[in-house]
Protein backbone atom coordinates (compact mmCIF):
# COMPACT_ATOMS: atom_id res chain seq x y z
CA UNK A 1 0.00 0.00 0.00
CA UNK A 2 1.64 3.47 -1.01
CA UNK A 3 1.58 6.48 1.94
CA UNK A 4 -0.78 8.26 0.05
CA UNK A 5 -3.34 5.70 0.21
CA UNK A 6 -2.69 5.03 3.49
CA UNK A 7 -3.17 8.64 4.31
CA UNK A 8 -6.19 9.02 2.76
CA UNK A 9 -7.62 5.80 4.41
CA UNK A 10 -6.47 6.53 7.79
CA UNK A 11 -7.89 10.38 6.83
CA UNK A 12 -11.65 9.02 6.03
CA UNK A 13 -11.97 7.17 8.41
CA UNK A 14 -11.56 9.20 11.08
CA UNK A 15 -13.54 11.73 9.47
CA UNK A 16 -16.57 8.84 8.93
CA UNK A 17 -16.16 8.18 12.66
CA UNK A 18 -16.25 11.54 13.41
CA UNK A 19 -19.28 12.77 11.69
CA UNK A 20 -21.16 10.01 13.09
CA UNK A 21 -19.79 10.82 16.72
CA UNK A 22 -21.25 14.18 15.84
CA UNK A 23 -24.88 13.11 15.52
CA UNK A 24 -25.03 10.45 17.77
CA UNK A 25 -23.45 12.28 20.82
CA UNK A 26 -26.03 13.42 23.71
CA UNK A 27 -23.22 16.28 24.85
CA UNK A 28 -23.31 19.24 22.75
CA UNK A 29 -19.68 19.97 23.57
CA UNK A 30 -18.59 16.61 22.35
CA UNK A 31 -20.23 17.25 19.28
CA UNK A 32 -18.77 20.25 18.76
CA UNK A 33 -15.19 18.82 19.52
CA UNK A 34 -15.57 15.85 16.58
CA UNK A 35 -17.36 18.56 14.22
CA UNK A 36 -13.60 20.16 14.70
CA UNK A 37 -11.93 16.77 14.29
CA UNK A 38 -14.08 16.15 11.45
CA UNK A 39 -13.43 19.38 9.50
CA UNK A 40 -9.74 19.01 10.49
CA UNK A 41 -9.96 15.43 8.35
CA UNK A 42 -11.76 16.74 5.42
CA UNK A 43 -9.55 19.64 5.28
CA UNK A 44 -6.21 16.98 5.29
CA UNK A 45 -8.00 15.08 2.54
CA UNK A 46 -8.11 18.33 0.21
CA UNK A 47 -4.61 19.02 0.85
CA UNK A 48 -3.96 15.53 -0.52
CA UNK A 49 -5.52 16.45 -3.43
CA UNK A 50 -3.40 19.57 -3.57
CA UNK A 51 -6.37 22.28 -2.92
CA UNK A 52 -4.37 24.09 -0.66
CA UNK A 53 -7.07 26.79 -0.75
CA UNK A 54 -10.47 25.00 0.18
CA UNK A 55 -8.03 23.16 3.13
CA UNK A 56 -7.39 26.35 4.65
CA UNK A 57 -10.42 27.74 3.86
CA UNK A 58 -12.22 24.57 5.65
CA UNK A 59 -9.75 24.99 8.88
CA UNK A 60 -10.90 28.70 9.10
CA UNK A 61 -14.16 29.31 8.27
CA UNK A 62 -15.87 26.51 9.39
CA UNK A 63 -13.95 25.30 12.08
CA UNK A 64 -14.26 28.89 13.40
CA UNK A 65 -17.67 28.71 12.67
CA UNK A 66 -17.77 25.76 15.12
CA UNK A 67 -17.68 28.09 18.11
CA UNK A 68 -20.26 30.27 17.31
CA UNK A 69 -22.84 27.01 16.31
CA UNK A 70 -21.39 26.07 19.92
CA UNK A 71 -22.68 29.36 21.16
CA UNK A 72 -25.83 29.60 19.40
CA UNK A 73 -27.13 25.72 20.81
CA UNK A 74 -26.05 26.96 23.96
CA UNK A 75 -28.14 30.02 23.78
CA UNK A 76 -30.93 27.61 22.22
CA UNK A 77 -30.54 24.85 24.69
CA UNK A 78 -30.40 27.38 27.43
CA UNK A 79 -27.56 25.12 29.56
CA UNK A 80 -26.59 25.81 32.44
CA UNK A 81 -22.98 27.33 31.90
CA UNK A 82 -21.82 27.17 35.56
CA UNK A 83 -22.25 23.54 35.19
CA UNK A 84 -19.98 23.51 32.13
CA UNK A 85 -17.37 25.05 33.94
CA UNK A 86 -17.57 23.01 36.80
CA UNK A 87 -17.10 19.76 34.26
CA UNK A 88 -13.77 21.49 32.22
CA UNK A 89 -11.78 18.49 33.56
CA UNK A 90 -13.68 16.13 32.46
CA UNK A 91 -13.50 16.78 28.70
CA UNK A 92 -9.70 17.08 28.99
CA UNK A 93 -9.02 13.92 27.63
CA UNK A 94 -11.41 13.64 25.13
CA UNK A 95 -9.72 17.11 23.88
CA UNK A 96 -6.53 15.43 24.05
CA UNK A 97 -7.67 12.93 21.89
CA UNK A 98 -8.74 14.98 19.20
CA UNK A 99 -5.94 17.60 19.93
CA UNK A 100 -3.72 14.09 19.31
CA UNK A 101 -5.38 13.13 15.95
CA UNK A 102 -4.95 16.03 14.75
CA UNK A 103 -1.27 16.47 15.13
CA UNK A 104 -1.23 12.96 13.73
CA UNK A 105 -2.80 13.90 10.47
CA UNK A 106 -0.75 17.57 10.17
CA UNK A 107 2.37 14.88 10.79
CA UNK A 108 1.41 12.64 7.74
CA UNK A 109 0.01 15.06 5.25
CA UNK A 110 2.85 17.55 5.64
CA UNK A 111 5.63 15.32 6.66
CA UNK A 112 4.91 13.11 3.94
CA UNK A 113 5.09 16.18 1.40
CA UNK A 114 8.17 17.25 2.86
CA UNK A 115 9.76 13.73 2.38
CA UNK A 116 8.79 12.87 -1.07
CA UNK A 117 6.71 9.63 0.28
CA UNK A 118 3.54 10.75 -1.90
CA UNK A 119 3.51 9.35 -5.25
CA UNK A 120 2.73 11.74 -8.00
CA UNK A 121 -0.28 10.93 -8.85
CA UNK A 122 -2.08 14.16 -9.00
CA UNK A 123 -1.00 16.30 -11.86
CA UNK A 124 1.68 19.00 -10.61
CA UNK A 125 0.33 22.62 -11.85
CA UNK A 126 2.54 25.45 -12.84
CA UNK A 127 4.10 27.81 -10.44
CA UNK A 128 0.86 30.51 -11.55
CA UNK A 129 -1.66 28.46 -10.98
CA UNK A 130 -4.47 29.97 -8.87
CA UNK A 131 -6.31 27.56 -7.01
CA UNK A 132 -8.80 30.21 -5.70
CA UNK A 133 -9.01 31.14 -9.89
CA UNK A 134 -9.81 27.77 -10.95
CA UNK A 135 -12.54 27.71 -7.39
CA UNK A 136 -14.39 30.67 -8.86
CA UNK A 137 -14.48 29.54 -12.27
CA UNK A 138 -16.17 26.47 -11.61
CA UNK A 139 -18.38 28.09 -8.90
CA UNK A 140 -19.85 30.28 -10.72
CA UNK A 141 -20.27 28.56 -14.24
CA UNK A 142 -20.57 24.85 -13.93
CA UNK A 143 -22.22 25.17 -10.33
CA UNK A 144 -23.62 28.24 -9.70
CA UNK A 145 -27.26 26.48 -9.38
CA UNK A 146 -26.46 24.40 -6.95
CA UNK A 147 -24.48 27.60 -5.55
CA UNK A 148 -27.46 29.66 -5.20
CA UNK A 149 -29.75 26.60 -4.03
CA UNK A 150 -27.29 26.55 -1.06
CA UNK A 151 -27.10 30.12 -0.12
CA UNK A 152 -31.21 30.18 -0.66
CA UNK A 153 -30.96 27.13 2.42
CA UNK A 154 -28.85 29.08 4.54
CA UNK A 155 -31.19 31.97 4.18
CA UNK A 156 -34.12 29.86 5.76
CA UNK A 157 -31.70 28.24 8.26
CA UNK A 158 -30.89 32.29 9.41
CA UNK A 159 -34.89 32.97 9.16
CA UNK A 160 -36.21 30.18 10.84
CA UNK A 161 -33.61 31.05 13.56
CA UNK A 162 -34.68 34.12 14.21
CA UNK A 163 -38.28 32.74 14.17
CA UNK A 164 -36.88 30.12 16.84
CA UNK A 165 -36.30 32.94 19.25
CA UNK A 166 -38.40 35.24 18.75
CA UNK A 167 -41.28 32.68 19.68
CA UNK A 168 -42.94 34.18 22.06
CA UNK A 169 -43.89 38.50 21.82
CA UNK A 170 -42.35 39.75 24.68
CA UNK A 171 -44.32 42.91 26.04
CA UNK A 172 -42.87 46.21 24.98
CA UNK A 173 -41.79 49.02 27.45
CA UNK A 174 -43.21 51.43 25.76
CA UNK A 175 -45.80 54.08 26.99
CA UNK A 176 -49.07 54.94 25.81
CA UNK A 177 -49.15 59.46 25.19
CA UNK A 178 -52.53 59.51 25.05
CA UNK A 179 -53.10 56.55 28.07
CA UNK A 180 -50.81 59.71 30.18
CA UNK A 181 -52.98 62.68 28.95
CA UNK A 182 -56.57 61.24 30.04
CA UNK A 183 -55.02 60.22 33.11
CA UNK A 184 -56.54 61.99 36.48
CA UNK A 185 -54.74 63.35 39.27
CA UNK A 186 -56.59 61.16 41.90
CA UNK A 187 -55.62 58.39 39.52
CA UNK A 188 -51.46 59.23 39.83
CA UNK A 189 -51.04 58.44 43.40
CA UNK A 190 -52.59 56.72 46.28
CA UNK A 191 -51.74 57.90 49.59
CA UNK A 192 -52.23 54.60 52.35
CA UNK A 193 -52.32 54.90 55.99
CA UNK A 194 -50.63 52.07 57.52
CA UNK A 195 -50.76 51.51 61.65
CA UNK A 196 -47.61 52.23 63.42
CA UNK A 197 -46.03 49.69 64.90
CA UNK A 198 -44.30 49.91 68.36
CA UNK A 199 -40.99 48.98 68.62
CA UNK A 200 -39.80 47.55 71.96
Amino acid sequence: MEFRTFVFYFLSAILVIAGLRVITSRNPVHAALFLVLAFFSASGIWMLLQAEFLAIALVLIYVGAVMVLFLFVVMMLDINLDRLREGFWSYLPLGSIIALLMVAEMGLVLGGNYLGLFEAEVPQTSADHSNVQAVGRLLFTEYVYPFELASVILLVGIVAAVALTQRERRQSKAVSPSQQVFVKARDRYRVLQMPAEKKD
